[in-house]
């Protein structure tokens, strides 16, 4: 009996098809784009500072690591897009992404929780684009309220649940620099590396002429005292609110940012108190509370609220409470003086959170032939301590 099932096959000698140089090159740079968008996706992302909110923690031109798994990376909402980029096309412009599926949020587990004072990013919750969540502009602040802190501002002093909060040990405050602002003043300014506010067109916003030419500079105490070393410049701290004038900020009542001073009189250095909302708990809903958590209810809890009368209707049922099926977030600048922070547009709700920032790898002054040596391959924290 012949057990030729049993028998090997004979080998194909037939030879294998060789890949063309094209493919082979095809095949790696596909390989490399599937990696490095599992990479950016889930584990970490090049972020750059773009403003001077957080100096002099974060500066302009620092280029670090955002960690996605800190807190658990976000399932991609919205799939269909070009790889690699955020949210817009580079060098052409227009969208990177198709908004034809959206997937419901969802955040893989993380090593931590979102700690107060951590350094974070996250997709601005107001943007005016109505762009889907994941790709709204990606902003970075601390975050110095977690959910159920009361936080309030005295005096341009932070303070949570009634302690004094997070206080940055390079705190920057607005000054007024009057001087000739010529050649020998800029060299003097530019040594100390501070940068005066510049105008829409990128320019240094210069007030005045001669020698009463004014720019507004952002100092540490340490730096206000090496600037008032410097002939022919006069400093004035006019840059501070009192607590009777009012500004506008969070809440507003409506599209024309007016502010409802019944209830909200407050500006940026005196500010609150309010509590941050936490998943669970239920406020009023009333004349006193709508304008702070109307945007909550609506655009990130995805309710419908209307009025009639005196009553407040959700979901076309009348209430007098809310409960919030999400945990908030409030994030302010290190540079409070200087930075378009949770004071003036709110919470910020878990489904935005992108990561933590974890360590700079890159970082200059001016151009990329002033680097800040002492400031590469560190991480943030210990840039901070």
């Amino acid at each position: 009996m012949a057990f030729n099932f049993f028998k090997k096959k004979e080998a194909n000698n037939t030879p294998k098809k060789k890949k063309s140089g094209f493919r082979e090159w095809f095949d790696a740079v596909l390989f490399a784009v599937v990696v490095a968008t599992l990479v950016r996706t889930f584990w970490f992302e090049a972020y750059t500072i773009p403003t001077s909110s957080m100096e002099s923690s974060l500066m302009v031109n620092d280029f670090l690591f955002v960690s996605k798994i800190a807190y658990g990376p976000r399932v991609p909402m919205t799939p269909l897009a070009v790889p690699l980029v955020h949210n817009a096309l580079p060098f052409v412009g227009g969208k990177s992404y198709s908004e034809s599926v959206q997937w419901k949020y969802r955040r893989l587990p993380g090593i931590s929780k979102i700690n107060r004072n951590d350094d974070v990013v996250f997709n601005y919750p107001v943007d005016e684009n109505n762009a889907p969540v994941d790709k709204k502009e990606n902003y970075i602040k601390r975050c110095v309220g977690i959910p159920g802190d009361v936080i309030e501002v005295r005096n341009n002093i932070l303070y949570v649940n009634n302690a004094i909060g997070y206080q940055p040990k390079y705190l920057q405050k607005k000054y007024k620099l009057t001087s000739t602002f010529d050649d020998k003043i800029k060299e003097a300014l530019d040594k100390l590396s501070i940068i005066p506010e510049a105008d829409q067109e990128g320019n240094t916003a210069m007030f005045g002429s001669g020698a009463n030419t004014v720019v507004i500079v952002c100092l540490t105490d340490a730096k206000y005292k090496e600037v008032k070393k410097i002939p022919g410049v006069l400093l004035e701290d006019s840059q501070t609110f009192t607590n009777k004038e009012v500004e506008v900020c969070f809440p507003i009542t409506s599209t024309q940012r007016a502010v409802d001073t019944n209830y909200y009189k407050w500006n940026r250095d005196f500010y609150g108190p309010l509590t941050v909302p936490k998943a669970g708990s239920t406020i009023a809903i009333n004349d006193s509370t709508i304008a702070m958590y109307k945007d909550i209810i609506t655009k990130y809890e995805k309710h419908t609220l209307s009025q009639d009368g005196a009553s407040f209707l959700i979901d076309g049922k009348v209430t007098s409470t809310y409960t919030f099926a999400m945990d908030y977030y409030w994030m302010m600048g290190d540079n409070r003086h200087n930075s378009a922070d949770s004071r003036y547009w709110g919470f910020v709700p878990q489904d935005h959170i992108v990561g933590k920032a974890s360590f700079i790898f890159f970082s200059y002054f001016k151009n990329m032939w002033n680097i800040r040596w002492n400031r590469l391959f560190r991480g943030v924290k210990a840039l901070e301590d």
